[in-house]
């Protein structure tokens, strides 16, 4: 037999296509490694967002909890909405309660504030520390990571550290050499517009402390009970009022403020628990007894950080730059700062109606910032929260049921009535529709009762199809987001086979068209049938004082996302529609002196730092040029986040400015927040492994990522072409692996085609 050798040139194939083979697999193997072996924490810097308009709150917490345990600046002001700003250098104490990202300011509860010497016992005057309690800081002697902070109290001396668990604050602080050393617990602070109208402190015995806070502010009934235990007895008692001091071991009023005084050593540390709860004092010390009965605190820190890590860990994520790591996982962590369980661990809470109910069936929250949280935040819980977002959904159910309606904007079992439209009504319907469990018919009814009131132009919604411009501000913003939430309910009704239902709110859902000018080519506030809002200009924004809700007629022309082909159709077809949307990211405009603040982040007119403009730059895809949408997100990702100190290009708003980086990173966004489909833009992951239920992963595999292969030029689904520019949660669920090859140059065939272009209705 003859033997035929192989020539050199097949050898050196050969050998190239092994190394190759094997470096490909040593990458992937390396890939693999890394995702699992990471510790995620240490990704996570709660200072991003803490400059600029970002309103983070900066402190300590667990994922989901109930306190959030962190400084508070003597500033006020806007941007000191969650009572910590970082250009600040001043803290009048570590309050239970803040809020993350909002435009309103509030919460603040239960402040305690360590000092020695001689102090006035009220906070004081900025700029003359003399004044009162508070202290000078620098960053310097700062720290912050998940489920801890620290800071060192120049006045004082005193270095303070803390951590929470869901329902109780845990404090260290370590004081110098004092024979005056106190702890002020200060009962009168609030943040923002919050102000106490009843305060109570009682002292039980030499270690224990117990009391409430009620206030008015943007909630306008809010009860906050508390426990507090320190680890060390209390040398003497007194409390304050207006400048009145007592010895006595109570004390109620609307400004009540208590001291504990000790002797310390140098370098001694006075540990001290503070639980709370929605319903009693009582309720408060059983949350401490069952959640923290131990006086270890850098194990309830190292809890803490085991606890972000299994959420963070839902979605384990490479990318190419460190800095994309801190930026997405940071990100990922604000998403979950709230919604915040509001009951105890008995399952008690104070409901919307003032009324405490028990039920320990499911967890209870607070804290529902809808007209932002809508639009990415909850689609984001459907796909790695199940479990917590079908509490959320039964929260709101029981909202309805002690208010008569679905939640606006609800804080602390209040309505504040914050926002247009009815954003509830698309979170529960994407919740449904995905599966999340529920009761579907009482559902059902709390989204028909509140979409078929009268109140907040609805009446003349349902008479007219339009709220007229002369009968209340923001009715085109209002008129567009009940449009989209009506979509929504015809949806449901269409699932559980109301077909009248279905043909009523489709009706409705074409209300949008109403508010089209074809004059001017703008959504415009009109007046009557044959009659606009004048005089009119499409970059002026009015706050709480034209048709539009935090923005103007560029940036609400797009807000109809369940009907994005019927816009088209209002802006003359496919080509006018792409060439009008161009203009939107270079078209330059004075909004006018009464803009609101809330407008930041403008690209063109285009305002990523306000969430009506999340969803657009996504719309591309429904023209088949998923290339613009590629450049366009990408660019808002590189240079409106970062991981610096004013890496938000506006208000967080409790998680949705986030929520649209996490999913824009992994490459996709739910444009229509309730129709169970996302459109692809540009991966800025490398690899993810996103945890989708208790067995099933979906993994992303990006290849030749760069920041200039920003472009999609192929994907494969399970091994399998994929060609479409979106694709469904029901497949998203299942689990799968999708390969992404990227490229410098948009690709002529992917995404571009009609049959493979998002559409509005796809189920």
């Amino acid at each position: 037999m003859k033997i035929i050798k192989p020539n050199l040139f097949c050898t050196l194939f050969l050998s190239i296509f092994l190394t190759g083979l094997v470096a490909c697999q040593q990458e992937e193997m390396a890939s693999d490694n890394s995702l699992s072996s990471i510790r995620l924490t240490d990704y996570v810097d709660p200072f991003i967002g803490s400059g600029f308009h970002g309103h983070v709150f900066v402190g300590a917490n667990v994922p989901f909890g109930a306190v959030q345990l962190g400084p508070v600046n003597i500033t006020e002001g806007w941007d000191w909405c969650s009572g910590y700003h970082y250009s600040d250098s001043t803290i009048i104490g570590f309050s239970h309660t803040h809020l993350s990202g909002t435009g309103i300011g509030d919460l603040g509860d239960i402040l305690v504030m360590p000092a020695i010497g001689d102090v006035k016992i009220r906070k004081g005057e900025a700029e003359k520390p003399e004044t009162g309690y508070f202290s000078y800081f620098s960053h310097h002697g700062e720290k912050a990571k998940a489920g801890f902070y620290q800071v060192h109290l120049d006045r004082y001396a005193i270095d303070a550290e803390m951590t929470t668990t869901e329902r109780v604050g845990f404090h260290r602080y370590t004081f110098p050499q004092a024979e005056d050393a106190k702890l002020i617990i200060d009962l009168e602070e609030g943040i923002g517009w919050d102000r106490a109208t009843d305060t109570y402190v009682e002292m039980l015995d030499e270690q224990t402390l117990i009391g409430h806070r009620h206030s008015s502010g943007w909630a306008k009934d809010q009860k906050v009970f508390f426990a507090a235990k320190v680890s060390k007895p209390i040398k003497s008692w007194e409390t304050h009022e207006n400048g009145e001091a007592s010895t006595n071991e109570s004390r109620q009023g609307k400004k009540v403020k208590a001291v504990a005084h000790f002797d310390t050593q140098e370098g001694e540390q006075i540990l001290l628990k503070v639980a709370i709860s929605p319903v009693s004092a009582e309720n408060a010390l059983m949350n401490m007894e069952e959640e923290l009965a131990h006086w270890d605190f850098d194990q309830t820190v190292a809890l803490a950080d085991e606890k972000w890590e299994k959420e963070l860990r839902l979605i384990q994520a490479d990318f190419n730059e460190p800095h994309q790591m801190r930026t997405f996982y940071t990100a990922l962590y604000h998403t979950m700062i709230a919604p915040s369980i509001f009951n105890d661990v008995n399952g008690a809470y104070r409901g919307a109606d003032g009324k405490v109910y028990e039920d320990n069936s499911y967890t209870n929250y607070t804290t529902f910032s809808l007209w932002d949280t809508y639009r990415a935040a909850h689609p984001l819980y459907t796909i790695i929260q199940h479990e917590r977002a079908a509490d959320m959904m039964q929260t709101m159910l029981n909202i309805y049921e002690q208010q008569g309606k679905l939640p606006v904007w609800h804080l602390m079992g209040n309505e504040t009535n914050t926002m247009v439209g009815y954003s509830a009504v698309p979170v529960l319907v994407d919740a449904f529709r995905k599966g999340i469990k529920m009761d579907e018919d009482k559902a059902y009814e709390a989204i028909k009762a509140t979409a078929m009131r009268d109140e907040d132009g609805l009446g003349s919604l349902k008479s007219l199809g339009y709220i007229p411009a002369d009968e209340a501000v923001e009715t085109v913003a209002s008129g567009l987001e009940y449009a989209l939430a009506d979509w929504s309910i015809a949806q449901m009704a269409k699932d559980m086979g109301k077909e009248e239902d279905y043909r009523y709110f489709m009706a409705r859902a074409s209300n949008y068209k109403n508010y089209f000018d074809e004059t001017s080519g703008f959504m415009r506030g009109r007046v009557g049938e044959n009659e606009w809002r004048s005089p009119f200009s499409p970059f002026e924004s009015r706050h709480m004082k034209d048709d539009f809700c935090e923005g103007n007629a560029w940036q609400y022309t797009w807000l109809v996302p369940h009907d994005v082909e019927g816009l088209m159709e209002l802006l003359g077809g496919e080509e006018a529609f792409a060439n009008k949307l161009d203009s939107l990211f270079i078209v330059e405009g004075d909004m006018g002196e009464e803009a609101s603040s809330d407008i930041t982040g403008l690209i063109g007119q285009y305002a990523h730092g306000n969430e009506p403009s999340h969803h657009v730059t996504y719309l591309y895809g429904y023209v088949g040029q998923p290339y613009k949408t590629a450049e366009k997100t990408r660019h808002i990702m590189d240079s409106l986040y970062s991981d610096q100190i004013d890496g938000l290009s506006g208000n967080e708003d409790v998680g949705q400015m986030s929520a649209w980086y996490v999913l824009s990173s992994l490459g996709f966004y739910p444009v229509n927040p309730a129709n169970g489909t996302y459109v692809f833009g540009s991966p800025l992951v490398n690899h993810a492994k996103i945890r989708v239920g208790d067995d099933q992963v979906f993994e992303i595999k990006v290849k030749d990522n760069s920041p200039e292969n920003i472009y999609v030029q192929s994907m494969k689904w399970d091994g399998q072409e994929y060609t479409r520019n979106y694709f469904h949660h029901k497949d998203l669920i299942k689990g799968g692996v999708l390969e992404i090859q990227m490229g410098p140059s948009p690709s002529p065939y992917w995404g571009t085609h009609t049959t493979d272009r998002a559409r509005s209705n796809i189920n």
